[in-house]
């Protein structure tokens, strides 16, 4: 399964707000065996959350977008997405039913737009907050506050599911260019992914969905490099 995740907000841009959502995200859906192929953050822009949201729903299994949800003016995830689709947004009633019910929000206290949501969306309901998410076709629709967007998480991460990869680490006391022919022929003797990360030492992560694999490629790599013992 291979998806892509949109980080809306202005202030992700700026640097005013690191984005750790991504971040958690990723590893997330890694554990699940899911591959994050894109991770692209927009500005609060309907034209711009459109653009992109359309473009990666037909490129990938599916869509993550995190922040801009709630009745602010700057809050344009929903009418983005909405556009993606060519749909209006209106008052989800079982939005509005569960804040309710379970939020212990009543409607005539809410701003207006708090609960509207594309035409033809099921909700995601907040445990944390009061903005609703949604799922539109296969786009899923979370807010940027990192609690709720994790609690929010929970109740649809069983829709992301893949073949598990098994990962594991060396750690090299040699420069990163040197290692480049090994490095080739571990991928192509064991047909293992390969990703190195430079330091005071070069870090390998070797995954594969084959654990056997990982295994043997791990005592390859340890024999032929200046390994460092953790």
């Amino acid at each position: 399964m291979n998806i892509a995740v949109v980080c809306v907000g202005d202030e992700l841009l700026s640097g005013d707000t690191v984005n750790t959502n991504a971040a958690w995200l990723g590893e997330r859906l890694t554990e699940r065996g899911v591959t994050v192929e894109r991770t692209t953050v927009v500005p609060d822009r309907i034209a711009d959350i459109a653009r992109v949201v359309n473009e990666y729903r037909a490129e990938y299994d599916a869509v993550v977008t995190t922040g801009g949800l709630g009745p602010t003016h700057d809050d344009m995830t929903m009418d983005g997405v909405a556009a993606a689709f060519g749909r209006s947004v209106e008052t989800n009633e079982a939005a509005l039913e569960w804040l309710d019910a379970e939020g212990g929000y009543h409607a005539a206290d809410l701003a207006a737009g708090t609960a509207d949501l594309p035409v033809g969306s099921e909700p995601i309901h907040n445990p944390e907050g009061v903005a609703p998410g949604c799922v539109i076709e296969n786009v899923y629709v979370l807010p940027g506050v990192p609690t709720e967007m994790k609690a929010m998480f929970e109740a649809i991460k069983d829709d992301f599911e893949g073949e598990r990869r098994h990962v594991t680490e060396v750690v090299v006391d040699e420069p990163e260019s040197a290692l480049v022919e090994r490095f080739n022929e571990l991928q192509e003797r064991f047909g293992v992914k390969v990703g190195s990360y430079p330091g005071e030492f070069v870090r390998v992560k070797i995954e594969s969905t084959d654990e056997a694999a990982i295994e043997a490629a791990e005592a390859w790599l340890r024999e032929r490099a200046d390994a460092v013992e953790a």
